[in-house]
């Protein structure tokens, strides 16, 4: 019996989604003759086995030999982006999308690696193209409506949503978001939709996390705030299953932090650029109306939330352990040049900045970062939202974040959420100590109460003249693809302000805790309604 050919093997496997079988092929295969394919096919292999050096190295070749072909580079693309090699990833991918590619698998790829790259307009662009090409993929409808909701397309969103679940009613995300898109009311919501949904929905896990937090949000909108927090719960803990949080690991994380910077230290060093802005502070503090302020001027241009220093500092600082931060890394990046690591991160996020005189980095979780960002570029302005106590840890636990980021695993249960608030005004409060005077510290309510002097203290601080458009911040075109993403592209309001209120009942366990740990909390008595 004489053997198959190998590169037949390997595609057979390949589509089998035998990954194993078909790298083993691949390399078999390649042993005998270069070829693109081969290349193409033990990459995408080691990428789904999460083996991203070899991954790289393979598509790279296919790339080289091939360079006509939009789905090689598409997936080196992905592999960049995996990686967190964002710059690298963005030019791959427009090199791929020059090539005007029309698989929509390739296209769908190209959406998701502009959208990580924060290049949302060709983001929606890729999308769009892939919906155009298989409608009837809930996949591609659901990818399209999310780079819509980034653009502000906020009608045709919501038509792509009901695309999506048109197709497949099981596309859970997809409820949530539509719940998300706007204020439901007693006469339009989707209540009975999601109730009918909920027996099947609580049979995998995703079901119950999504269509939980759907009703949620719809029961908050009409008033029933004890069923919506009773299905906030339910969401909340079934997105918590398996994660395996520990709040001793994050209490070891936030001491690392303060030992690297025990005391105040002379300023020098540094790369001198004033370009960066950075926006930190717990998430749902207000980050994103900060951003939105500063962007609508036209010397400053939104980067959007990067983890680029996160990232760079990781990479300087030689660490191989799985986590992007965490006290070996801390201790290892004590001895950086601060020089060369703010050099490094300014490089990487070109070509996205450097067109306009500012960028705004608005990553809540830079917080953590503060000590290396002041050392590593001391002109660079750093702003830090704060919010009511309450008002903070309850948005925080109503918010789904990224499933994939373990930034964010505290988020998942109320107590543990007030437990990481306490962690967060200790090191606000160590760097006050540390570093006086460096961080501009905000205060939602106020900017919310007193715009005009709020947003001139905000333009003071980073060293921009007056420009009116900053107090119209709801016209600002740019994307927004954060949490925000509909709440920003309205007038400036008090509808988030004092939303403990209505859950003071659930809430008290929370209350007690902040107050053990001397967090001052508003006590005013509840209003009507």
């Amino acid at each position: 019996m004489t053997e198959q050919n190998p590169a037949i093997e390997a595609a057979s496997a390949f589509n089998r989604r035998d990954w194993r079988l078909a790298r083993k092929f691949a390399l078999r295969a390649l042993r005998a003759a270069p070829q693109a394919g081969m290349h193409y096919i033990a990459g995408v292999a080691s990428v789904e086995l999460q083996e991203l050096g070899l991954a790289h190295a393979h598509l790279r070749q296919a790339t080289s030999m091939a360079p006509d072909r939009a789905d090689f580079a598409a997936q080196l693309a992905k592999v960049l982006s995996i990686a967190r090699f964002g710059k690298e990833a963005l030019e791959v991918a427009e090199r791929a999308f020059a090539l005007a590619p029309t698989d929509p698998t390739t296209l769908d790829t190209l959406g998701v690696v502009f959208t990580q790259a924060n290049a949302y307009t060709r983001a929606s662009e890729a999308f769009r193209l892939a919906a155009g090409r298989m409608p009837g993929n809930p996949h591609y409808r659901f990818n399209l409506a999310t780079a819509l909701i980034y653009a502000g397309c906020l009608q045709e969103a919501e038509q792509e949503l009901e695309a999506c679940l048109a197709l497949q009613p099981s596309w859970w995300k997809a409820h949530l978001t539509l719940a998300q898109l706007r204020r439901q009311t007693p006469e339009q919501n989707h209540l009975e939709r999601l109730t009918s949904l909920l027996p099947q929905a609580e049979q995998a896990q995703a079901g119950r996390i999504y269509v939980n937090l759907a009703l949620a949000k719809e029961y908050e909108d009409v008033g029933d705030y004890r069923q919506a927090f009773e299905h906030l719960s339910r969401g909340k803990a079934a997105g918590g299953e398996g994660r395996g949080y520990s709040h001793r690991r994050d209490e070891e994380l936030f001491e690392a932090i303060r030992r690297a910077f025990p005391a105040p230290s002379c300023p020098g060093g540094g790369h001198p650029t004033r370009e960066p802005i950075f926006v930190i502070g717990m998430p749902r503090s207000g980050t994103t109306l900060v951003e939105r302020i500063l962007t609508a001027h036209p010397d400053v241009h939104s980067a959007g939330e990067l983890q680029n220093f996160g990232v760079v500092l990781k990479r300087l600082s030689g660490s191989r352990t799985p986590l992007l931060l965490d006290p070996p890394t801390i201790e290892r990046a004590r001895q950086l040049d601060p020089m060369q690591l703010g050099e490094a991160y300014l490089a990487s996020t070109r070509p996205a900045t450097g067109t306009t005189a500012r960028f705004v980095d608005k990553l809540p979780h830079n917080f953590l970062y503060a000590g290396f960002i002041a050392q590593a570029l001391p002109d660079a302005r750093i702003i830090c939202l704060r919010r009511e106590p309450l008002d903070t840890c309850l948005s925080n636990f109503r918010q789904l974040f990224a499933l994939s980021s373990p930034y964010y695993d505290y988020s998942f249960d109320l107590m543990d959420t007030g437990r990481y608030y306490v962690l967060f005004e200790q090191l606000l409060a160590h760097w006050r100590r540390v570093m006086p005077g460096r961080i501009l510290e905000v205060q939602y309510e106020c900017l919310v109460d007193r715009q005009e002097e709020a947003t001139r203290g905000l333009l003071e601080h980073c060293g921009l003249p007056w420009h009116g458009d900053c107090l119209r911040f709801e016209r600002n075109q740019a994307p927004v693809a954060t949490a925000s993403a509909v709440q920003v592209r309205e007038p400036m309001n008090r509808k988030s302000i004092q939303r403990w209120k209505k859950y003071q009942e659930q809430l008290r366990p929370l209350q007690t805790l902040l107050d053990a740990a001397g967090i001052a909390l508003e006590r005013e008595a509840p209003s009507d309604g």
